[in-house]
């Protein structure tokens, strides 16, 4: 696992995640996951998951990470690939190493130059989606 994967969970310096105290739930690189995931509280994924997902707290799918399934949570990061719908009620943040096949929806949209996304997108308020170059991912991936 890279620096730029271990970043991700780091509340410090990336807005969508700064009211995360903590996760609950981690699910290491290795390690493959199916069922269905439901609660309160926040999740990282740097494996691979066949589920779905319905939580209050955040879920951030790190750059190793696979998801294959629907993900909705209170906010998203990801880093890695969706095979799903991903459904955010508060802010959802794609950089530049996501690659998400589905619907995305969200009422605050920042999407990172280099990221790839098949689907619809929509947002829940009259906010637009925000386009931004992902500084931190390059300078930890060099």
């Amino acid at each position: 696992m890279n620096d730029f994967s271990v970043n991700l969970g780091r509340a410090k310096g990336r807005r969508t995640l700064d009211k995360v105290e903590g996760f609950t739930t981690v699910i290491g690189e290795d390690t493959e996951f199916m069922g269905s995931i439901r609660g309160k509280g926040s999740c990282i994924v740097h494996g691979r998951v066949e589920a779905d997902c319905d939580i209050e707290g955040a879920l951030v799918l790190g750059a190793t990470g696979h998801w294959v399934g629907n993900i909705t949570a209170g906010c998203v990061l990801i880093a890695g690939s969706v095979d799903g719908n991903v459904t955010s009620s508060g802010k959802m943040e794609i950089v530049s190493t996501a690659r998400i096949n589905g619907k995305i929806e969200s009422s605050i949209l920042a999407i990172a130059e280099g990221a790839i996304h098949e689907g619809e997108i929509r947002m829940s308020s009259s906010n637009e989606v925000t386009r931004f170059k992902d500084r931190r991912a390059s300078r930890l991936l060099e």
